[in-house]
């Protein structure tokens, strides 16, 4: 299970993905991916924040509620907390690599994953 940030971080950078920077939006370090935000660790919480619509939202938070929750502060975006410590490394690079596709200029993501086939994040 991953524990903290310096696990999120060093588990999404392992994923060799092009146009992945690292910032530091509003005083605290985060990934962003092709500029957009894609891998952090709430200042609010101790844990990660992923994407996630309401309605898968409300599902993980149903399913595990000891795992998923929500801070007042992030409840009008489309985002889930995963506690530190309860994040499950496959769920969490899955999570990763969807996001970081949907993020991508859909006419850069063709061109790199026809001359990268054989590379982690083609197709995922």
């Amino acid at each position: 299970m991953i524990r903290d940030w310096p696990e999120l971080k060093a588990l999404a950078l392992s994923l060799d993905l092009p146009r992945v920077t690292v910032e530091h939006p509003w005083g605290h370090e985060a990934l962003k991916a092709h500029g957009k935000m894609w891998c952090w660790w709430s200042p609010l919480e101790d844990a990660a924040v992923f994407r996630a619509d309401r309605d898968e939202r409300e599902m993980l938070m149903a399913a595990d509620p000891e795992t998923f929750f929500l801070h007042p502060h992030y409840a009008a975006h489309a985002l889930v907390l995963v506690r530190g410590g309860r994040i499950d490394p496959g769920w969490a690079r899955a999570r990763l690599l969807r996001e970081w596709q949907a993020a991508a200029p859909k006419r850069w993501l063709r061109e790199w994953t026809a001359q990268n086939p054989d590379h982690i994040g083609a197709g995922a």
